[in-house]
């Protein structure tokens, strides 16, 4: 049985885990982090610091704030923990902190959980080499009105993706205004919208001389996060020390 610790449990998207690994026979979750401990009833203890539980755990899947990151890497370097890493907004500096941290211990972190994500970056990487020289390339996302980041993780990934596969040729422009807003050569457009419940919808553009191609995939509630979370640990509780992501799954 794989012993987790959920960070953020009392979150949404921890809420939604939680659900989901209910109905799952090899995996238990034996505490809850969150700021605030009795927000919702758990069938596990709730802590506001990971060191107030005392049992055995075999991983951590975390989906609260960048701002928990110092001590998520903490807690698991003493205790010499694998974690999963769905928080999304980090900045350089933090990012860089989990690259040092995987040193040590086996990290996957994506910021985007769904398999069909993570599929069509895939796809993206071969479509990128043959058209990116000839097609515009835009990303548009759209999420629900409490996101606090935008854009989001999953439009930075996929944007990272076309780049890398174009040797990080792009630069990226954020919407656009003004008289003087035309459209350059090296660009790739990223634009978020923000409304209602929309748990996730990201469409990528590719935009030539007389057709058009869009991939685009839409999160029809936030089931498929928590599956690819599950999925994540079931591969990374056997990794190695190193820095994973979604794309070593597959």
């Amino acid at each position: 049985m794989i012993k987790v610790i959920v960070y953020g449990s009392n979150g949404k998207m921890g809420q939604v885990l939680s659900n989901q690994i209910n109905n799952e026979s090899d995996i238990k979750i034996v505490a809850g982090i969150d700021r605030t401990t009795d927000k919702e009833k758990n069938v596990y203890p709730v802590y506001e610091n990971p060191y107030e539980y005392k049992g055995e755990v075999d991983i951590i899947i975390d989906f609260s704030h960048p701002s928990n990151l110092a001590k998520i890497l903490e807690y698991s370097s003493d205790r010499k923990v694998p974690l999963v890493i769905a928080t999304t907004g980090f900045s350089e500096e933090q990012f860089n902190l989990l690259l040092e941290a995987s040193k040590e211990l086996p990290i996957l972190h994506s910021s985007n959980m769904s398999l069909g994500i993570n599929a069509i970056s895939m796809v993206l990487k071969e479509i990128s080499r043959f058209l990116g020289d000839n097609f515009d390339i835009e990303i548009i996302e759209k999420h629900h009105n409490k996101k606090v980041d935008a854009p989001s993780g999953t439009a930075y990934l996929l944007a990272n993706v076309i780049n890398k596969a174009l040797d990080n040729k792009k630069e990226y422009i954020f919407g656009r205004e003004g008289g003087n807003a035309k459209r350059h050569e090296k660009e790739i457009g990223i634009h978020a919208i923000r409304g209602g419940t929309i748990p996730g919808e990201h469409t990528v553009i590719f935009a030539g001389l007389d057709e058009v191609i869009e991939i685009k995939h839409e999160a029809l509630s936030k089931n498929i996060f928590a599956q690819g979370a599950i999925k994540a640990a079931r591969f990374i509780i056997n990794a190695k020390p190193g820095f994973y992501n979604m794309d070593d799954i597959f």
